[in-house]
């Protein structure tokens, strides 16, 4: 199919990736592995693997492995909170890994440099104005600007807000993926427009046959709507707590009673704010492992965006993506 008016729209994007469409998949960990994100890099989207808690031992064996099954480029999400980054990046630099997005807060120092160094691209999540401005003084290569209407970790601000007030600012300078509550190509769409050089979608992605997801994990998508997509509750104001968006179920009470328990541990000076938090992480990881390979849809956590109501069948990659380039092209030819 032919969609000169999405491509043209998207052409900075894809000049960018190095890929046909300018939508990337979100890192979501379990569920962006080697067989998801290769099959969308082959369909013509972006795949980047979800790095979460894994060791570099383990990066490099996923890197490997997606490379055997990818024949177009992919990208690396790395958590900026782990504690061996800088083993990490260089395991993505052994790799030749063209693209590396950092995720959850700001990069430790050296980071940015050590990325660039190595000859790949740096994107960062900007969740204010104030942030994207001094990532792209600190040169950092693209942005992503993600709603808190995403699936996973979200901020307060939503989707479309955030799109208005940072795109105008910074999109001449930096190309800028809009993600969040993405669910049909009519968004895709109006962010492109607004100046956006792409997109990033999760959600959309996580019942696509190529996706290892659980059927037990795949069916709780399936029945799901928006208003089943609930953001975490922060127990104790000293907790550094990003809200997490997962469908309501017993796992998300649980998360309530782990944070009493990290905070206790700190009341009593067991554990310093570092390790609180790396607790924290552990807990989702954990959680989310039960949910996505187990299946355990009710104690596990079922992370989703709120787009989880416009997942309504299991479909292949390539079917999402042409569906969404099709709905994309007809919105902007109206």
């Amino acid at each position: 199919m032919n969609y000169p008016l999405t491509d043209s729209a998207m052409a900075r994007g894809t000049a960018f990736l190095g890929s046909e469409t300018a939508i990337m998949c979100g890192a979501m960990s379990w569920v962006s592995e080697r067989n998801l994100v290769s099959a969308i890099s082959n369909a013509g989207g972006f795949g980047v693997i979800a790095c979460g808690a894994m060791t570099p031992a383990l990066l490099d064996a996923e890197i490997a492995a997606t490379k055997q099954l990818a024949t177009k480029p992919f990208g690396v999400n790395l958590i900026t909170m782990h504690p061996q980054l800088m083993d990490l990046i260089a395991v993505c630099a052994a790799h030749h890994v063209t693209h590396i997005v950092l995720a959850g807060g700001l990069p430790p120092k050296g980071s940015i440099e050590a990325i660039k160094e190595a000859g790949a691209k740096v994107v960062c999540f900007a969740p204010a104005l104030a942030l994207a401005k001094k990532f792209i003084k600190s040169g950092v290569d693209a942005l992503v600007i993600e709603g808190m209407e995403a699936g996973g970790h979200i901020g307060p601000v939503s989707t479309s807000v955030l799109a208005q007030e940072i795109l105008p600012e910074v999109a001449a300078a930096i190309p800028v993926f809009v993600a969040g509550g993405i669910g049909r190509g009519s968004a895709i769409a109006g962010y492109l427009e607004m100046g956006a050089a792409g997109v990033q979608l999760g959600t959309r992605f996580v019942c696509a046959h190529e996706s290892i997801a659980h059927p037990a994990f795949k069916k709780a998508f399936l029945r799901g709507n928006a208003r089943d997509a609930i953001a975490s509750v922060q127990v104790d104001p000293r907790l550094p707590v990003i809200p997490v968006r997962a469908l309501k179920n017993k796992g998300t009470e649980e998360f309530t009673a782990k944070q009493r328990e990290v905070a206790a541990l700190l009341d009593e000076g067991g554990i310093d704010m570092s390790e609180a938090q790396l607790q924290i992480e552990h807990y989702w990881a954990g959680a989310l492992r039960r949910a996505v390979i187990d299946g355990d849809v009710e104690n596990g956590s079922v992370m989703a965006g709120q787009s989880v109501g416009m997942v309504t069948a299991e479909e292949s990659v390539a079917d999402i993506i042409a569906t969404l380039m099709h709905e994309t092209e007809t919105a902007l030819s109206r």
